[in-house]
């Protein structure tokens, strides 16, 4: 593997940092992830960019420890200078000339001179008095007020704190602040074998256990050069497709229950679960965990094809008679417009980012497996809650009508042992690094890895699509009325955990 990765991987000085990320980026590539590492001897960060079709390239920047700092690449790439600020918090290191010098991890009552993901940061410190209250932006003006919302809500979702500033019903600004529940789960990775990190990978975003896990095996997979039989990347396609299937089944209820269509509600959480029955028939838990490991995937029973394209059928209904009410698209159509210009320099993936025309979908641009003749990528280019609306009514479609050949693809793969992680013998000579590239239900999703000769991780950066996607939805909120502020976060439907790491 490391005559194949010196083909896409650089190393880079900090000086001519900029020059390559500019020309990547004009050229078509886009960053999709950076990961910082703490070598001991110095701070190494790997920036990852990636190109339809299946196309990698890699800048390594060395930084010595007396003096970790980075040109700010912000001006260049949003997403860019939101890593910059997750390094800053987690390892010290500076981004100089970053036009946004605040915090994005670290709230208030973190020790100003802790850094969790140093090797010598030692166990987590008390914290301290609030050192530095966020610093919302207020925004003044005749008959400007705010409403704050959160961070605790009802129900069980996690917390996230949205300031809105406001004029009538109008909304001016919002502003989401989250990270309130950091897990260090970066960190609760080193130091295991793979094989006992899949449970982690599993629970990083609960609704999304398929999608991180199949990149954390795919990762590990290339760092350690296993091969994988088409049958088994077809068994991990055909999971993803059930995860996609129960998740957006779910959110085609939900959306239209936030402007008051109750029944499409009702109807859906009726499918979902028979879907979530069905997904503990195929690999023993409800959510789909259990099935995949590093170098196979099992399934306890081959999935009821029959039973996905009825559920297919009815959810085809729903949308119909949701979608035939005038309230629910009035209420809908034109609301919470994220433009596909906006979108392209936020850097947004998944169902929001086709929602707005923007075309990216790893199924198809990072291919692991044939899905097929009827696959296809839905989009939309209205960019509001319609389009993020139809755009899953699309998808539910086309993940039910690509089943049949990914099962035929799969088939033999039912019963049997579980493979067993094989253990390396310390032959790869160093560090031994790999890239999972995944398309999950909210969208593309990546996980890189570096092991040590005895097949121990010692590293793990996660990168969820909600990471790349919270920063649309204030976007898209301008102009919007307050009351439909439930109705937009729920066609946006991000992750807290899988942002807050």
């Amino acid at each position: 593997m490391s005559g194949e990765r010196a083909a896409y991987r650089e190393d880079v000085v900090p000086g001519a940092l900029g020059g390559k990320v500019q020309a990547l980026l004009g050229s078509g590539w886009r960053l999709a992830l950076v990961a910082g590492h703490d070598d001991g001897d110095g701070f190494r960060v790997v920036y990852s960019f990636l190109r339809p079709v299946g196309q990698r390239r890699e800048l390594v920047v060395r930084l010595p420890h007396d003096q970790p700092e980075l040109p700010s690449l912000a001006g260049l790439s949003y997403p860019a200078g939101r890593f910059e600020r997750e390094l800053r918090d987690l390892f010290g290191i500076e981004p100089v000339g970053h036009p946004l010098p605040r915090g994005l991890v670290r709230h208030g009552h973190w020790p100003t001179t802790w850094h969790p993901m140093l090797r010598d940061a030692g166990p987590m410190p008390d914290f301290e008095p609030d050192v530095g209250s966020y610093p919302f932006v207020h925004v003044q003006g005749d008959g400007v007020y705010e409403i704050p919302v959160g961070p605790i809500h009802a129900g069980i979702i996690e917390p996230g704190h949205f300031r809105f500033s406001v004029v009538g019903e109008t909304i001016l600004r919002m502003k989401a602040r989250l990270w309130f529940v950091h897990r260090g789960m970066e960190r609760l990775f080193e130091g295991r074998l793979p094989s006992e990190a899949i449970e982690l990978a599993e629970r990083i975003s609960g609704d999304t256990a398929v999608g991180h896990t199949v990149a954390f095996v795919q990762a590990v997979e290339e760092a350690l050069g296993i091969p994988i039989d088409p049958e088994v990347a077809a068994r991990r396609a055909l999971l993803l497709e059930l995860e996609r299937l129960y998740n957006h089944v779910a959110d085609l209820g939900m959306i239209p229950n936030d402007v008051g269509f109750g029944i499409a509600h009702i109807h859906t959480q009726r499918l979902r679960e028979k879907l979530l029955r069905h997904n503990a028939a195929v690999t023993g838990h409800r959510l789909l965990r259990g099935g995949i490991t590093v170098g196979d995937t099992r399934f306890v029973r081959e999935p009821d094809l029959a039973l996905v394209a009825g559920v297919a059928a009815e959810m085809a209904e729903i949308v119909a008679f949701t979608l035939n009410h005038s309230v629910v698209t009035d209420r809908f159509t034109g609301t919470a417009v994220l433009r596909a210009d906006l979108g392209g320099s936020l850097g947004v993936l998944g169902y929001v980012a086709r929602a707005s025309g923007i075309g990216v979908d790893a199924r198809r641009d990072h291919p692991s497996v044939d899905l097929g003749p009827d696959f296809s990528v839905v989009t939309q280019e209205g960019g509001d809650v319609l389009s993020r609306y139809a755009v899953r009514a699309g998808e539910v479609a086309v993940s039910a009508g690509i089943l049949p050949h990914l099962a035929e693809l799969a088939s033999g793969g039912a019963g049997g042992e579980r493979a067993a992680y094989p253990v390396t013998d310390g032959t790869t000579g160093g560090p031994a690094a790999g890239l999972g590239v995944v398309e999950a239900w909210r969208g593309t999703l990546c996980h890189w890895v570096e092991l040590a000769p005895d097949g121990r991780l010692t590293r793990v950066k996660i990168v969820d699509p909600s990471f790349f996607n919270w920063p649309g939805l204030p976007v898209a909120l301008a102009d919007t009325i307050v009351p439909d502020f439930p109705l937009a976060n729920k066609s946006f439907n991000q992750s807290y955990a899988g942002n807050d790491l």
